[in-house]
């Protein structure tokens, strides 16, 4: 689907938000979506890491840093949201969507248990299982803390969602299809 996108739909101006935890399957999912709807992708895991490898740091680190310095966590998401309001994206972001529920076409949730997540992590960072899960036990609580402190929001409410995939239920391409028959679905929803 190339370019082609959803069928009798102009996807340029879309803007498709995929959120959910580390090794969840989002970023899998964001990236094929871009490229086949011909959208940009952002990625606000990608800025993070951009920000915490300028600084030396580790993700959990700088996670740490972010809880008493506002600043870092406020520049990404204004980014998102400016990125959002041109149009035309797929975000791929933990924590987006609580953030821009109210300009995206299509919110997805990406979910996946835990020990599962931990070797997806390790598998593509080159560590071990258990330091995976050690660190994405503490990017999620580091994150549910801030998004709590600076907007009140609570990341575990869920109900904001289009669809929430499962993605160790489904392997990848179901997963895939299951995200964009979700699209069709939420975009027709709206033309009628």
């Amino acid at each position: 689907m190339p370019s082609g996108g959803i069928e009798g739909v102009n996807n340029k101006g879309l803007v498709i938000v995929i959120s959910g935890s580390p090794g969840s399957g989002k970023s899998t999912i964001a990236r094929k979506l871009a490229r086949e709807l011909g959208l940009r992708y952002l990625s606000t895991g990608s800025i993070f890491r951009e920000i915490a490898k300028r600084r030396g740091v580790s993700l959990v680190e700088l996670g740490r840093m972010a809880e008493s310095d506002p600043s870092i966590d406020l520049m990404i998401d204004r980014r998102t949201v400016e990125e959002a309001r041109r149009g035309g994206v797929v975000i791929d972001s933990h924590l987006a969507a609580w953030l821009i529920h109210d300009i995206a076409d299509y919110l997805v949730y990406t979910k996946a248990p835990l020990m599962v997540r931990a070797r997806r992590v390790a598998e593509r960072d080159g560590m071990s299982i258990a330091e995976a899960l050690e660190e994405i036990v503490a990017r999620e609580y580091s994150q549910w803390r801030r998004f709590k402190r600076y907007y009140g929001i609570d990341v575990r409410y869920l109900g904001i969602f289009d669809i929430i995939i499962d993605t160790h239920t489904y392997g990848r391409d179901e997963a895939y299809k299951t995200a964009i028959e979700g699209l069709r679905l939420a975009v027709s929803k709206d033309l009628i």
